[in-house]
């Protein structure tokens, strides 16, 4: 309890805005907002687990790997959210779903496979 690492998301510091089409992978720190198109991985890097808020508008053609992922558009490729994932009603995912912590809203959508995170790494350790 005192003293240790706070899993508390990352304020969001960057954006991606509406209208905006990246190609390429993404790597950021701290929080990033997409209102558009990513046409390429999104990965977290440095030492806190990150933040990524996709917004109803936003588009993901590609893998995700952050700590605390929000869905609320839709994302074509494989999710992994290292610590937490909330899935609101406008999601729609299609690829495989790995967390640690899960929160699912009404009308959110996954066609593909939901993995717990304790269950990945038992199944490598096999």
């Amino acid at each position: 309890m005192f003293g240790s690492k706070s899993n508390k998301p990352s304020p969001i510091d960057s954006l991606i805005g509406a209208g905006s089409t990246i190609t390429g992978d993404v790597h950021f720190t701290g929080g990033l907002r997409v209102d558009g198109c990513v046409i390429g991985n999104i990965k977290a890097v440095g030492e806190k687990p990150g933040t990524l808020v996709l917004s109803e508008m936003a588009k993901v053609e590609g893998e995700i790997d952050v700590g605390h992922v929000v869905i609320n558009g839709t994302v074509a490729g494989p999710v992994r959210a290292k610590e937490y994932l909330e899935l609101l009603p406008k999601a729609r995912v299609t690829g495989d779903v790995s967390y640690k912590t899960i929160e699912i809203h009404v009308g959110a959508i996954v066609m593909g496979r939901m993995v717990h995170e304790g269950e990945v790494r038992q199944a490598e350790k096999v």
